[in-house]
């Protein structure tokens, strides 16, 4: 099993900038990655990276967001640039290995 704990989200005001943080309690072989669910919407894919680097992004945050992870501590970043107000969720840690894991969450609100 592998438990996941998100951190870093909060309020920022638009063209802002936050880093989300997702550890995980062992080391992953898999994919890491990062959703997001928004008032009133689905869960949708933010990014992801595998464990050499290669990634992954929707194009709603590609050129503002970026993916890394630091495999030496089993964990996954999110860095947001440029924020928008469409851009407030809460933003999930995934892990895709022989099963998937999530973490349980971290609110982003972007003010306009």
């Amino acid at each position: 099993q592998v438990q996941l704990v998100e951190s870093g989200g909060g309020l920022v005001q638009a063209g802002g900038s936050l880093r989300l943080s997702c550890a995980a309690s062992r080391s992953i072989f898999g994919i890491m990655g990062w959703y997001r669910q928004a008032p009133g919407k689905q869960r949708e894919f933010v990014a992801d990276i595998n464990k050499v680097g290669s990634t992954k992004y929707a194009d709603s945050v590609k050129g503002r967001f970026t993916i890394s992870r630091d495999n030496a501590e089993n964990t996954v970043y999110l860095q947001m640039n440029s924020l928008k107000p469409e851009d407030t969720a809460v933003y999930y840690c995934n892990v895709r290995q022989v099963y998937d894991y999530w973490g349980r969450g971290t609110q982003v609100t972007v003010s306009s």
